[in-house]
């Protein structure tokens, strides 16, 4: 049973009522959406669930399985790995690998990165795990992992296939993943602007590095079938904002797109960090147990991001299951906050146990039983 409590605060939760939510700019591209990566909520969108080439995008499960890997310490960035035939041969942008020439972790991360390189995702997914076929599998593995349920990999450079498929939604959940789980290799690699390897120049071709110094990555992508397509992040203070855009009609177009949603979604709203993770939201009785209570909170930091000059209109109140049994283990939900905005729900938080509270003795819970009979 939910009990309600009482509790003075305001917040909004997951997507944006759209009553509230700003109408978003005009965007040349065939599926687009903004996101703010500190709350977690996706701002405004455009055919977020139809299915895409993602050509280099592809690049960015590519990345996240390596990091993966070096994390594991099965391989590390300074180890060499073997170059291919299938490598130096591969197609569309390339580092120029050669099959004679060492060439480290490291190096064919930057290459793969920053000049987009076909034989660098290749390489590099050889040496993780002997063939591209069997990354492919982990690529896979991961999607589904990161809910990227309408997502499917055949490769690890994005070359096109008619079953190498993605969303705007899945490539947004695969980013935050990545910013998210990796963040020292992706300060490493994404904000670099141009790499030189076997005395060949090459630049990012994320224009938004050069045109706005929040933008610290991520990834382009091009293919006739895919369009251009551009996933940027840009950092401002304590927001990140994440800007995915499909299918757009040129390099100058996607970069320009690309930063009117990132620039809009900076003026357009704030975000609040209402409580910080483990902060004691609000104490729960409990019953049956060692304890007669439990501090009750947020497993993380509670971040929303709110409609300039919104804040007043959201609402919230405080549910909690009672009554609460002994025992109760840390981090099991023991409550619910139920948010409004402008009276229409818009999203519910789970409220967990800050600590575990243990069963009580014969005695304790005994008396307990009598007393919840006589309540």
């Amino acid at each position: 049973m939910l009990k309600k409590l009482c509790i003075a605060i305001f917040l909004l939760s997951g997507a944006l009522a759209q009553a509230a939510a700003p109408t978003p700019p005009s965007v040349k591209g065939r599926a687009w959406l903004l996101a703010d990566l500190s709350s977690g909520q996706i701002l405004a969108s455009e055919n977020l669930a139809e299915r895409f080439e993602p050509a280099s995008l592809t690049k960015l499960m590519t990345a996240y399985v390596v990091f993966g890997a070096l994390r594991d310490k099965r391989i590390t960035l300074e180890q060499q790995a073997n170059v291919s035939e299938r490598a130096w041969k591969a197609t569309g942008s390339r580092m120029f690998i050669e099959p004679r020439k060492p060439v480290t972790i490291d190096e064919l991360l930057r290459g793969m990165v920053v000049q987009s390189g076909n034989d660098a995702s290749i390489a590099l997914a050889e040496a993780v795990s002997g063939s591209e076929d069997v990354f492919v599998s982990l690529m896979n593995q991961e999607a589904t992992r990161l809910g990227m349920k309408d997502t499917k990999f055949m490769n690890a450079s994005g070359l096109p296939d008619p079953q190498h498929l993605t969303t705007a939604q899945d490539l947004y959940q695969l980013t935050a993943a990545l910013i998210r789980d990796f963040p020292e290799h992706y300060a490493r690699y994404y904000s670099q602007k141009e790499y030189r390897y076997n005395n060949i120049t090459q630049l990012n071709r994320n224009r938004l590095l050069w045109l706005d110094p929040s933008v610290d990555g991520a990834k382009t992508g091009h293919t006739e079938a895919a369009g251009y397509c551009l996933i940027a992040s840009s950092r401002r203070g304590e927001r990140r904002l994440l800007s995915v855009l499909l299918g757009s009609t040129s390099e100058a177009v996607r970069a320009q797109e690309s930063l009117k949603l990132l620039n809009w979604g900076y003026q357009a709203f704030d975000s609040v960090k209402l409580y910080a993770k483990g902060k004691v939201v609000k104490t729960i009785p409990v019953w049956k147990g060692k304890a007669k209570q439990v501090d009750a909170g947020f497993a993380g930091d509670l971040v929303l991001t709110v409609p300039k000059a919104k804040a007043a209109n959201l609402k919230a109140e405080l549910l909690s299951r009672q009554p609460l049994m002994a025992p109760v283990m840390q981090a099991q939900p023991v409550g619910v906050l139920r948010v409004t905005l402008d009276g229409e729900a818009v999203g519910e938080y789970n409220l967990i146990a800050l600590e575990a509270v243990p069963a009580a003795g014969f005695f304790g819970r005994t008396w307990d039983t009598l007393r919840l009979w006589w309540k």
